[in-house]
């Protein structure tokens, strides 16, 4: 028997707030923010995200068809794009940053109707990589959908918890298929209100 997660984590960059979400902002905002994120990543080595205007463009895409999909399941969103986190912790995502900070949470307090679930992260489950010049991933049954915090002791008796692992070499990880964690979204700014001021 599997042991889910009580838990979920957000983690950032620890010389940035929690919770800051690129796709709350647009026009000037997006592009200066942007452009600041990709000369961290020229400056500094152990930073290893991946941003860019195709990012975004993918990103768009994946959040808009992961909240009509939630939509259609029931879901009642309060935000136009959620808040990201994984169940339990993932080493791998922690290791994306030259020093991490993260927000846990308790799964009871995530709100059903504004929480969805993807299996594994968003950009593979939604399955865009492919017309963004990304590897294809290999078909999984759970991709294509999003699942409510309730589906989470069927997904994971039914395909386990994805290996996460730390990773010493994240350069282009972007273009290499991965299945590290399940992905959370929070839909709301209620549970996090303490920590967007």
């Amino acid at each position: 028997m599997i042991t889910i997660p009580d838990f979920a984590t957000h983690y950032y960059p620890a010389e940035d707030r929690p919770f800051q979400n690129l796709s709350d902002l647009s026009g000037t905002q997006l592009s200066t923010q942007i452009e600041k994120l990709m000369l961290r990543k020229r400056s500094d080595p152990g930073y290893h995200r991946v941003f860019g205007p195709k990012y975004m463009a993918m990103r768009a895409k994946t959040e808009t068809k992961m909240r009509d999909l939630f939509c259609v399941g029931g879901g009642v969103p309060e935000r136009h794009a959620p808040h990201y986190f994984v169940l339990g912790e993932s080493t791998w995502f922690e290791g994306l940053y030259s020093e991490c900070r993260s927000v846990k949470l308790p799964l009871d307090a995530f709100p059903d109707a504004a929480t969805s679930v993807t299996y594994p992260d968003s950009f593979v489950a939604m399955r865009y990589g492919e017309e963004f010049g990304l590897p294809s991933e290999p078909v999984h049954p759970a991709h294509n959908q999003v699942f409510k915090l309730a589906d989470l002791p069927r997904l994971v008796q039914e395909y386990g918890l994805p290996c996460d692992s730390s990773q010493s070499n994240y350069a282009n990880y972007h273009t290499r298929t991965f299945e590290k964690y399940i992905e959370i979204q929070l839909w709301s700014d209620n549970p996090v209100a303490k920590y967007l001021i």
